[in-house]
């Protein structure tokens, strides 16, 4: 178990180091469509800029609740604070929600008040940069969530993916601004809505279903496994949960009523080793040994 937490620890500390990189992106990108908005007088381009602080925001409270995370099993947390992350992503599903509002708004403005921005070539370059960069920014901590099993850098990295097309559906308006239909900016916005409105189920389903605890490894296949261990007569009552990175898995298992308790427990082991060859993420597996149960006579 030390070298697990040992191994939690360093994952955890990466992912604290990835988030911190990712904040300091987000809010120079923020700051960058925020002067311009203001400058321009773009309602666009600066609600556009606050999603970017949503964003760095985020990335504030991922760091927080990793902090959290990161901490070792003790008596209150006897299976770590790995939840805690989880939390934090229903935070980051919370936040999208209020980047939907602020969508709502700039598509109102547009299409009741018929306002929409003063498109400059300096506005449009800046939009592109700031693109490029969320790009970098989205692709960099989707691959380091996969490599590390976060469910909150995979979480943040669908967040900023989501300024990508609040991003893409500004220049679209821009463009279309430019083109005479002033009116396009609110339906492009309608459209990013339903986008967003995406991201933030997914990432609110995947937060529920570790909080809720749901199954995380097939019991059939978890079965299959254990009764290829020599001395296993049956096994039922498969049970798994925890997170992506660190799951937890309780069964039973049946043996000869005659067996040692040596021997029982050597193969428990046995079915430990198994299952956690298979499963990688497998960080504990409890196995509860019954005599197997004699069969009913003729």
């Amino acid at each position: 178990m030390r070298r697990v937490e040992a191994s939690l620890i360093a994952r955890n500390r990466k992912v604290r180091t990835t988030l911190a990189a990712i904040l300091v992106a987000n809010w120079a990108v923020a700051v960058l469509k925020l002067l311009l908005g203001l400058l321009s007088d773009s309602a666009a381009v600066t609600a556009d800029g606050v999603h970017s602080f949503i964003d760095g925001g985020s990335n504030v409270l991922a760091l927080v609740a990793m902090s959290v995370a990161a901490r070792p099993a003790d008596e209150d947390h006897p299976y770590g604070h790995g939840k805690f992350e989880a939390l934090a992503s229903l935070g980051i599903g919370a936040l999208i929600g209020i980047s939907m509002l602020e969508l709502g708004r700039m598509a109102l403005d547009s299409l009741v008040h018929d306002r929409h921005p003063t498109v400059t070539p300096l506005m449009v370059g800046v939009m592109i940069g700031t693109l490029v960069i969320n790009l970098f920014v989205t692709s960099i901590e989707h691959h380091r969530g996969k490599k590390l099993q976060s469910a909150l850098l995979l979480a943040d990295a669908r967040h900023t993916l989501s300024d990508v097309g609040v991003t893409l559906a500004v220049l679209a308006s821009l463009a279309l601004v430019a083109l005479g239909y002033p009116k396009a900016d609110g339906w492009v916005t309608l459209a990013v809505m339903a986008i967003v409105a995406r991201v933030g189920w997914d990432i609110v389903k995947q937060a529920v279903g570790i909080l809720s605890d749901t199954a995380r490894l097939d019991t059939q296949k978890v079965a299959a496994l254990t009764l290829q261990v020599p001395g296993v007569r049956s096994c039922r009552d498969v049970r798994s949960r925890g997170m992506e990175g660190t799951v937890y898995v309780d069964l039973k298992i049946e043996v000869e009523p005659q067996m040692s308790t040596a021997r029982a427990h050597d193969l428990a082991d046995a079915v430990e080793a198994k299952l956690q060859a298979a499963f990688p993420e497998v960080v504990d597996v409890v196995v509860h040994v019954e005599p197997a149960r004699a069969l009913p006579s003729a």
